[in-house]
């Protein structure tokens, strides 16, 4: 039924309290392929401000220096991700990372549809009311415009 289920994680303790759900699907499904994912929006400033105040070579300076920035937080999402996978260790599955940049929602909606991901598995803060209107939920969003099932877990306030 199951065979390849994709889990979004932002970096948080509570995004991670979904791993043990994970760990059960795979056991009791025979998972052959866990998605570790990461959404990220992009940071896109606009430099078309700086026009006349600063000369192009400090623009393009600038517009380089947020690139150099743009790499190295993928590198160290993807660190991240490579770190969780470390902690699945059963033989017969095996646990891919990926980054993805843009709308956080609508690009792991589109990711699941064109990788026949069969399962979304993932955490979910729980906000309700003004916080939810207000924030918007990401997972309700994926929700809704996923063409796959999502199991939500409702995470717990981290203890620290």
């Amino acid at each position: 039924m199951y065979k390849k289920i994709m889990v979004p994680l932002d970096g948080s303790q509570l995004a991670e309290c979904v791993l043990p759900h994970v760990e059960a699907f795979i056991k009791g499904f025979n998972i052959s392929d866990v998605l570790l994912v990461r959404g990220m929006e992009p940071v896109n400033p606009d430099f078309r401000t700086l026009d006349n105040t600063f000369d192009g070579e400090i623009i393009r300076q600038v517009q380089e220096g947020w690139r150099e920035k743009e790499k190295q937080r993928e590198a160290s999402v993807k660190d991240y991700l490579e770190k969780v996978a470390e902690h699945f260790t059963q033989k017969t599955t095996t646990v891919h990372t990926k980054v993805l940049i843009g709308d956080v929602a609508e690009n792991l909606a589109d990711y699941a549809d064109s990788n026949d991901i069969d399962l979304i598995i993932m955490a979910t803060h729980g906000h309700s009311g003004i916080t939810r209107w207000v924030m918007g939920s990401m997972a309700e969003k994926l929700f809704r415009s996923a063409s796959v099932p999502v199991f939500m877990v409702r995470a717990t306030e981290a203890k620290g």
